[in-house]
């Protein structure tokens, strides 16, 4: 009986020995290949760099970059993913722990991802994507002699005054549309035209912005016109004699062909040699009135919009000393889903208040909204809903109210543009932060509110509703928790 009992033990030892040292085995390998990514991540991220402060012509380059940025941010996601996952857990409140299971009932493909990235491996696969970032690494050094003799170009003063006010990415982008801009008078002898194509909020006008900022698109031509579509018809002709013009035109609905066609020919007829039209849309039919291949603009990838998340909401402090913060601001880049204004105001909010609980209670609050207010009740993600003009319950935003608050989709607003309706403005950042007290009846709320001339406010209604059940079936619920 005692050997009997003598051999269990042993084997038992034996066993969690063998264990320990596979697991001890298999963290060191982790450990290893963690800091060859990172390693991998610098050198990738200082070419990046350096490409982003020239201009780059060739498009074969830019396919390169566009690459190169793509497995950069591909690299950083999965570094975060086994760099703050422990923290993950350590995070005092249950419902923190829980939040990625409850999105992942709700959305099995909670992203949208560009064409491009599909063809990456999947995010828990450290293996892969080592070996795609040292794939990259070995098909770089032609593109680093090419870059080499590309002249360097001047970033705007602006992007050194705000940490929330530069352009992040659409350097293949923003270069492809400069190109574009740039080329002789001799290859087209009507004006050119050049769609801007993007879905809700993607960054259009920021960019558009940004090209014409640019010390060459401003040195080639004589004037830039911006022009709303609906007033086209008030242009005045004689600004369009006084040189070489790029006339921006933005249009939110639908144009004939006919109108079209009687705006073109008025910019043709009085505009000189050289000048070129930019449609900024995102009706994607509008692409054909365009003279040249449109440039598609699509939101960022998970892996892009997080690490600018991350940017914003750490400012000049290193991520790495606060693993806790970090791991919140990527399940926060979760919930927000891509959206650009939210990032810009939460991020702002996080980076004045470095404590770990008002981060956590952001977080709570907008897993309140997005997931229990939204999702199990529509099944469908805020933003989508926003963007398809329908509007949302912001209930979780608020500490205590009997009613329901529905925020409306949000509009532009300049100054000048307010209604007669004496209504009260309160500001995002104040409603998530719970720093004032609503209003008792419907208000405007100022989601967005640009530093710069003409300094368009980005507003949205909220009105009171009596709370009520939902519209989906229990059984249709349950359905989706399952």
């Amino acid at each position: 009986m005692e050997a009997a009992i003598s051999a269990v033990a042993t084997e038992i030892f034996s066993r969690m020995i063998s264990f320990l040292m596979k697991r001890y085995k298999d963290k060191t390998e982790t450990d290893q290949k963690l800091d060859r990514m990172q390693q991998l991540l610098l050198r990738i991220h200082a070419v990046v760099e350096e490409a982003e402060g020239r201009y780059i012509t060739n498009p074969i380059m830019l396919r390169q970059l566009k690459r190169l940025v793509e497995s950069m941010y591909q690299g950083y996601h999965i570094l975060d993913i086994f760099r703050y996952k422990p923290f993950l857990g350590s995070i005092a409140n249950e419902q923190v722990k829980s939040l990625t299971t409850q999105w992942a009932s709700f959305s099995p493909i909670p992203f949208k991802r560009s064409r491009t990235s599909r063809s990456f491996p999947e995010c828990n696969d450290l293996q892969s994507v080592l070996e795609n970032l040292e794939a990259a690494i070995a098909n770089m050094n032609e593109f680093v002699v090419l870059l080499g003799g590309c002249d360097r170009c001047r970033r705007p003063y602006d992007t050194y005054l705000y940490t929330d006010n530069f352009m992040f990415g659409r350097h293949v982008e923003k270069q492809r549309i400069i190109n574009i801009l740039l080329q002789g008078p001799e290859e087209h002898s009507a004006p050119m035209v050049l769609p801007i194509i993007g879905g809700f909020r993607v960054g259009k006008k920021t960019l558009v912005s940004h090209v014409c900022k640019n010390e060459r698109i401003i040195a080639h031509f004589s004037s830039i016109m911006f022009i709303n579509g609906d007033s086209i018809w008030r242009m005045d002709e004689e600004k369009l004699r006084n040189g070489r013009m790029l006339v921006v035109v933005e249009f939110v609905t639908e144009v004939d062909d006919d109108d079209w066609l009687k705006f073109y020919s008025t910019i043709r007829h009085a505009a000189i040699d050289g000048s070129k039209v930019i449609i900024i849309s995102r009706i994607e039919n509008l692409a054909r009135f365009g003279t040249v291949k449109t440039v598609f603009l699509n939101s960022f990838t998970h892996e892009e919009y997080k690490y600018l998340f991350k940017l914003l909401a750490f400012g000049s402090i290193d991520e790495k000393d606060n693993p806790h913060l970090a791991a919140v601001a990527s399940e926060l880049a979760v919930l927000l889903r891509g959206s650009l204004i939210t990032a810009n105001v939460i991020a702002d909010l996080l980076r004045r208040n470095q404590d770990l609980k008002f981060w956590i209670r952001m977080l709570q609050r907008f897993k309140g909204m997005v997931v229990d207010n939204n999702l199990s009740m529509y099944g469908e993600h805020p933003k989508d809903m926003l963007d398809s003009e329908r509007p949302i319950d912001i209930t979780p935003f608020t500490s205590s109210c009997p009613c329901t608050l529905r925020l409306m989709p949000p509009r532009v607003e300049r100054d000048g543009d307010r209604s007669d309706r004496k209504l009260d403005y309160v500001y995002f950042g104040d409603l998530i932060s719970g720093s004032i007290a609503i209003p008792k009846n419907q208000f405007v709320l100022v989601a967005w509110e640009s530093r710069l001339a003409p300094y368009t406010k980005i507003v949205a209604d909220v009105a009171y509703q009596e709370k009520q059940e939902s519209s989906i079936s229990p059984r249709k619920r349950r359905s989706m928790e399952t």
